[in-house]
């Protein structure tokens, strides 16, 4: 087979077909190729077509200056035929149709570079996958490779993090989620729980990561977008917040996982990775995704679920994965069973049944999926499901799809409860490292600088506690607590074993003059003199008064004060946020 270039004929041999996602690639791709010392040129064609929004632009430059520096670096030609248009009539009518070929127009500055080139070797015909097919009237081959490894882009450029920021209607974190969403809940004094599981992202060299909110998400819209904005992503790297929207296609809200997902693909499939990693945006753990990720390909999986190497007491509500030898999941389930961890099955699988010994592990919620195959799960096999967990994982099981189990060891909190919130928070205090370590230098904890002054200190007696930025404690005793930014505790108060959010503003005299002459409110934000609170969770900007008495003295486990400004769950008092606790006051 010959190819005719201005009349002159040019070897089948001496040239090779690349395919890849899209326009955004090109530039990488052409600049390994240029490297390989195969080629003397490389010709990059494609489209770009304009849509609603000015992402077009984006994606259009990304890709013009990707080609030119791929041309710099590699030191080999790169011809940059990528079409910008405004409509698919009109790219269809440049690429062969009433406006030309401009692909062959492109090719035809290759020619004074390659020249005719006869008797090389064949290089080899590769091929990227993509989430569409190629064209009929494309030039490819039936052999290629589906994920060559001379070109596999390493991990951070092959994956994109999708962070859900709250848990849903399943949370059981009320009333810290009464004005915001799980992800935004402040812990440890200076941090929120999604800077957690961001910081895993960019400790993992993760750096293209799509949040995706809705329910209340005010705060934590705000806190993503001034905390993430460049901070240690790179040049390409990037933390976008995708609330929950309408349009003419999805006139209500996010219904589940699967759904937001579903109707965000169209945003996350232009960042031209290969695998999705699927992250809850509130748990607590440290972990190198790297490590996941390559397990994910070693294993060739379609799917790979983290899941806890060991069962735990509690429930951790995302289900059961019964696993083999070779760490493929034959079956999920909502619930733990009574039965014995090892047992003999039989499995249906795509080509026959086997026998096979199992495992149960409890998932975590953490999934790797390639992107293809979310596309086909979301848009094809299950285009009304609603939730991943429940619904596209086990579809995906019972249709034969490769899906595997990376066993996880560490730490893993999954705040489900006020109760797992607050055991987190007394964890940080403690000088053993039973929890989480927010003072690993080699794996940090990212958050918003705030530039607050440093905490002052008069007279206070602190042990075995966290005190965040911005504190003012005066002649107080403070034991195993977590002292939140801006908190303000009098002459005389006692904290015990307790969780003090501390304050967004810092009142000053005249606006509580102002606030007490408009509402009545004469208790001042923060804890009053000579109150005493023990195990405790205190919102931010909470009023207590003097001789307040937040104890639970009466033992209750269960109790919904909320018209007083308080709620008891699993013995822990929670005093809401904006609370105002008058003097006196016995809880």
């Amino acid at each position: 087979m010959t190819v005719n270039v201005n009349g002159s004929l040019l070897a089948k041999e001496a040239w090779a077909v690349v395919w890849v996602p899209g326009s955004f690639e090109i530039g990488v791709v052409a600049e390994r190729l240029g490297k390989s010392g195969k080629y003397q040129a490389i010709l990059c064609i494609g489209a770009v077509i304009r849509g609603d929004t000015s992402h077009y632009d984006a994606v259009a430059n990304s890709a013009a200056s990707g080609v030119l520096s791929a041309g710099l670096k590699s030191g080999v030609p790169c011809i940059f035929g990528v079409l910008t248009c405004d409509d698919m009539d009109q790219a269809l009518n440049r690429a062969g149709g009433k406006a030309g070929n401009k692909g062959a127009e492109a090719a035809l500055t290759a020619v004074p570079i390659v020249g005719l080139v006869r008797g090389r070797h064949k290089p080899p015909i590769l091929k990227l996958p993509s989430s569409l097919p190629p064209s009929s009237s494309y030039i490819s081959n039936s052999q290629q490779p589906e994920y060559p490894t001379s070109i596999f882009p390493p991990q951070n450029q092959g994956v994109a993090a999708i962070v859900f920021g709250d848990g849903g209607s399943e949370s059981r974190l009320y009333p810290l989620i009464k004005r915001r969403s799980e992800g935004a809940i402040p812990i440890a004094a200076n941090y929120r729980l999604v800077d957690a599981v961001v910081s895993n992202c960019i400790n993992s060299n993760i750096t293209k990561i799509y949040a995706l909110t809705q329910f209340n998400s005010t705060s934590l819209n705000s806190h993503i977008s001034r905390a993430y904005s460049g901070a240690g992503l790179g040049k390409e790297g990037f933390v976008q917040v995708i609330a929950a929207y309408q349009s003419p296609e999805h006139q209500g809200w996010f219904q589940g996982t699967a759904d937001a997902v579903r109707r965000c693909l169209w945003v996350m499939e232009e960042s031209g990775v290969l695998e999705f990693l699927v992250l809850p945006g509130h748990h607590l753990y440290r972990m190198d995704y790297q490590k996941l990720i390559e397990a994910h390909r070693n294993s060739k999986a379609n799917i790979t679920i983290a899941a806890l190497s060991a069962m735990r007491n509690e429930d951790p509500g995302f289900g059961f994965l019964k696993v083999n030898s070779e760490n493929r999941v034959l079956e999920f389930r909502e619930e733990s069973k009574k039965e014995p961890i090892i047992n003999s099955i039989s499995v249906e699988s795509s080509t026959k049944s086997i026998d096979v010994a199992y495992d149960t592990f409890p998932s975590m919620g953490i999934y790797v999926i390639n992107r293809d195959i979310m596309t086909k799960l979301l848009r094809e096999y299950f285009p009304k499901a609603i939730d991943l967990r429940s619904e596209v994982i086990p579809g995906a099981i019972s249709k034969g799809m490769k899906v595997q189990a990376y066993l996880f060891d560490g730490y893993w909190e999954d705040m489900r409860s006020i109760e797992a919130f607050y055991r987190a928070n007394m964890e940080s205090t403690k000088k053993e490292n039973m929890g989480y370590n927010f003072y690993d230098r080699d794996f940090p904890i990212h958050t918003l600088p705030r530039y607050l002054p440093p905490t002052l200190v008069t007279d206070a007696v602190i042990t075995d506690s966290i005190i965040g930025d911005g504190c003012i404690l005066n002649k107080c005793k403070i034991k195993g607590t977590v002292v939140g930014l801006r908190t303000r505790i009098r002459d005389g108060a006692l904290i015990e074993d307790s969780v003090i959010m501390g304050s967004d503003i810092y009142e000053t005299k005249d606006v509580r003059k102002s606030d007490a002459e408009r509402k009545g409110m004469v208790v001042p934000i923060g804890i009053g003199e000579d109150s005493h609170i023990k195990k405790a969770i205190v919102d931010k900007n909470a009023r207590i008064g003097k001789n307040v008495m937040i104890i639970n003295k009466g033992n209750v486990q269960e109790g919904n004060r909320e018209a007083n400004g308080y709620i008891i769950s699993g013995g822990i008092v929670v005093v809401l946020r904006s609370a105002v606790i008058p003097d006196g006051s016995i809880l």
